[in-house]
């Protein structure tokens, strides 16, 4: 058995590096608005906006919830927002719901809001800072339940 360090560096066929995770990030952020805790909490109020919480089980419970937020396991996503799927939630009712991504600090949802753009739904974005930047605004959080 050889040894990791011994495998061929990946080359792409176009003899271009891979591309790593922070320019990935860029990439797919510069293709829509990200948005802040306090406008992201205005449009879930009025209801412009569906909120959706990607974290881990673990994370809702150790941190707790954002009121009127559904939540989605990450796998699932794309099933659930697909306005054409059979297995997608009563709130996706077309390509032109207005989505916000939540993970636990913003990182996980901006691939996530890039995903559900290449589904059609151009209105997703994903909230800059994730749980914990609404969290430190001071914004509604709700304890789990058991």
């Amino acid at each position: 058995m050889s040894d990791i360090s011994e495998q061929p560096a990946v080359v792409l066929a176009s003899g271009e590096r891979p591309t790593g995770i922070d320019e990935l990030l860029e990439r797919v952020r510069a293709g829509y608005r990200r948005i802040d805790a306090r406008e992201a909490h205005e449009l879930a109020r009025s209801g412009g906006a569906l909120l959706v919480d990607i974290r881990y089980a673990a994370l809702r419970e150790r941190d707790g919830l954002i009121p009127g937020a559904v939540v989605v396991e990450r796998n699932e996503l794309e099933w659930r927002l697909d306005p054409q799927g059979s297995h997608r939630l009563p709130e996706a009712t077309g390509h032109d719901l207005r989505v916000v991504v939540i993970c636990n600090e913003g990182y996980a949802s901006s691939l996530a809001a890039a995903s559900l753009h290449q589904l059609g739904l151009r209105r997703a974005t994903d909230l800059v800072g994730g749980f914990q930047a609404w969290r430190a605004e001071g914004l509604p959080v709700e304890a789990a339940r058991p």
